[in-house]
């Protein structure tokens, strides 16, 4: 259950920075059109997209892990359970384990930071084509504290 609520918060961590760089994105890049694009249902819909996703990607791995088995009495030494500790301990082939991990792990970490990054490169050309000092304050005050967990974020995953 650590394990599976580890994966869950970390995925969905990752999604809610996509949908949070989406609405930055809609609000500095179409203005005018924010309120009736960034409807409560369309917000609705992706938050619980984030959450399925997410339980999903850390079912998936759960039960993966379940089908293991572990031959002597092993003894985790960090303070959680983490995926790749497990994977090691197990005496059973792990090959399917790690295609997972590698494929639907690698598009679960790189499609939601394209999104962010995608977002806020289009933010930023959008600022240069008209620079202005108050547009650039208005800017940095919507996304300054996003821009800020993001990078904590990534950074921490880096």
């Amino acid at each position: 259950s650590q394990l599976f609520f580890f994966l869950v918060f970390g995925c969905l961590d990752n999604f809610l920075l996509a949908v949070m760089a989406y609405d930055r994105y809609m609000a500095i890049c179409h203005p005018l059109h924010y309120s009736i694009i960034m409807r409560e249902e369309l917000c609705v819909l992706m938050v619980a997209g984030s959450w399925i996703i997410s339980c999903g990607n850390a079912l998936l791995h759960t039960i993966l892990l379940v089908q293991l088995s572990f031959c002597a009495n092993n003894v985790i030494t960090h303070f959680f359970c983490e995926l790749s500790v497990l994977l090691k301990l197990s005496c059973s082939d792990i090959s399917l384990n790690e295609l997972v991990i590698l494929t639907e792990g690698g598009m679960i970490s790189f499609l939601p930071l394209a999104i962010v990054l995608g977002s806020y490169i289009h933010i930023g050309t959008i600022i240069l084509k008209a620079p202005s000092t108050k547009r650039l304050l208005k800017v940095f005050s919507t996304c300054g504290s996003h821009l800020l967990v993001v990078s904590l974020f990534y950074g921490t995953v880096v």
